[in-house]
């Protein structure tokens, strides 16, 4: 399961990139949870599709970005990455390269839970300028 899992991650940024919504449904379950430090203006925690639709459409609001993989680790049931987010924020034209982390929790090959750690001083000075 620990190879499934890792391509099924693997699967969901190449969405998020293509940013095919249908296709990034199908790998999350109904009843998905998201969570996003809070810091940043898109964070917070999401309930279901919706809320992860609302999470994606507050976060496109604000930057265009794209995720930049250092490591991928399985551990049972996760996935974790660590890595970098990259791009510009939209009000600002502000670049940014940002360190982050995600968990993924899978369950019967779909995400149940998505957890996005950023550095906040970092983004918020991007956000900022």
């Amino acid at each position: 399961m620990t190879d499934d899992n890792l391509e099924t991650v693997r699967r969901v940024y190449g969405a998020f990139a293509a940013r095919d919504m249908k296709l990034i449904q199908e790998y999350f379950s109904d009843d998905v949870e998201v969570y996003q430090s809070p810091e940043v203006p898109w964070g917070g925690s999401y309930q279901g599709h919706h809320g992860l639709f609302s999470f994606l459409l507050k976060l496109i609001e604000h930057v265009e970005s794209h995720v930049v993989t250092e490591r991928l680790y399985a551990a049972g049931d996760h996935v974790l990455l660590t890595g970098r987010t990259q791009g510009k924020v939209l009000a600002n034209g502000a670049r940014f390269d940002v360190p982050i982390v995600h968990v993924w929790e899978l369950r019967d090959g779909k995400v149940v839970r998505y957890e996005s750690y950023i550095d906040g001083p970092a983004m918020l000075d991007a956000l900022r300028r």
